[in-house]
């Protein structure tokens, strides 16, 4: 062979390993064209039979694995694209030209995802989407893949909102305003760094530490301000901290902090991601090493609970430690007082019973309750044939019930679904009996 030639093939080769390696990402942008393609159609008829076929066939079936990702990630149907394609002609007319602008975009993101490298050298390779989330979501992810809801995270202060109705015109007026185009990159190595982290457990807490760390690292990465709203205001507002100390237990609150235009006591959305973003900063910023905090930040392990404790209280941020919030949590909560009709765990209950009476330590929110299967599973539930209703003073709840068996054990969970007055939600109470033949 020709040396000329082969040292050529050589260095081909050497530059093309080179090029893999620096680009961590693949970017796919497919489905914005396809998207386009099947709203264009769907402007020339009314009937909605076939807008719908041409959004199936130009669109759904040309997918990327991104779309259906972030159709399965919001749990948004076909019906509901078509549905707010046909709500908001204004706002997508506005959007467009944004939402084209994705080759543009593609070259800034892939160095913001090498920015991170230089800061987490452990970066794991993740393919990004640029995608329609059906006005559900600017950017989340799933499976390892990131996604771009681009009719969201592309939009501007130019972007129209006045087709939207109530407390969603005002929250995206306020989100376009922001000129979300404009931290596109920012937005996106936040999910980035969420391919890299370890999935949170199921409590509030492990969701705002994962969101915040998101936040923090992206913006240690890019070397920028966040610019969430909730962070800028939670800093200047010691009571988000006080009121999330106060709530952090409740469970099934997710969305008065996180991913929801739900209202709160401040008026802002999303300030789970400054509670855990003052807790990223605050860790970081006590680190004699501060490689080491950001790879101990991203690779957090949220099914460890002393691990998760010791970095929240190692902190400094609560007031307190959280045992000692947990505790007082714990103290203030209501509970099962009794049953009326008997003594609870009672082997000798009448089989012709045909009503319960729940007794609380204090008067309850009515409109919430909920009751579960004891450990023995559904064959041993008590079944309700009808509720009655609480007393006057909301003390107690009287439901009638299903004919029981003679010499059967029974048992029904009254969950924390119930909440006092205030909003603590109950002491799991296990009512548990037996019938005499």
């Amino acid at each position: 062979m020709n040396k000329t030639l082969f040292f050529l093939i050589i260095a081909l080769i050497i530059v093309g390993c080179s090029f893999e390696k620096s680009k961590p990402a693949n970017i796919i942008t497919s489905d914005i064209t396809n998207f386009w393609k099947a709203y264009d159609k769907i402007q020339k008829t009314s009937d909605t039979i076939l807008q719908m076929k041409h959004l199936k066939e130009l669109f759904f079936d040309k997918g990327t694995i991104g779309l259906k990702a972030m159709m399965k990630a919001k749990n948004v149907t076909p019906q509901e694209y078509l549905k707010v394609i046909n709500e908001y002609p204004k706002f997508w007319k506005s959007v467009r030209k944004n939402t084209l602008r994705t080759n543009e975009f593609s070259i800034k993101l892939e160095e913001g995802i090498e920015k991170l490298r230089k800061i987490y050298p452990s970066l794991k390779p993740a393919k990004l989407y640029f995608t329609i989330s059906g006005l559900m979501s600017n950017g989340t992810t799933l499976d390892g893949l990131v996604l771009i809801g681009s009719e969201l995270a592309m939009a501007d202060k130019n972007t129209v909102s006045s087709e939207f109705l109530g407390r969603m015109k005002k929250n995206r007026r306020i989100f376009f305003d922001s000129n979300p185009i404009d931290n596109l990159v920012l937005l996106n190595i936040h999910e980035y760094v969420h391919t890299q982290q370890n999935m949170p457990v199921n409590n509030l807490l492990s969701k705002v530490i994962s969101e915040g760390v998101a936040e923090f690292v992206s913006v240690k990465a890019m070397g920028i301000p966040s610019v969430t709203p909730a962070v800028a205001y939670g800093k200047l507002n010691e009571k988000v901290r006080q009121k999330f100390e106060e709530v952090m237990f409740y469970g099934n609150n997710t969305h008065r902090w996180l991913w929801s235009d739900a209202p709160n006591d401040f008026d802002v959305r999303d300030l789970g991601y400054h509670i855990g973003y003052e807790l990223s900063e605050r860790y970081y910023q006590q680190a004699k090493n501060k490689s080491d905090a950001i790879k101990k930040l991203i690779e957090l392990d949220y099914t460890n609970e002393v691990e998760i404790e010791n970095f929240v209280n190692s902190t400094g941020y609560f007031s307190e430690t959280l045992e000692s919030l947990y505790e007082k949590f714990q103290n203030k909560r209501p509970y099962v007082v009794a049953v009326k009709q008997f003594k609870n765990k009672s082997e000798d209950v009448r089989a012709s019973l045909n009503k319960l009476t729940i007794e609380f330590s204090e008067p309850m929110h009515q409109k919430y309750m909920n009751f579960d299967y004891g450990p023995l599973g559904e064959e041993a539930v008590v079944k309700f044939k009808k509720m009655i209703g609480y007393s006057k003073d909301g003390r107690s709840l009287t439901f009638e019930i299903e004919p029981l068996q003679p010499n059967k054990r029974y048992q029904l969970t009254v969950g924390w679904g119930f909440r006092n007055l205030k909003g603590v939600p109950l002491k799991r109470y296990l009512i548990d009996f037996k019938t005499t033949k």
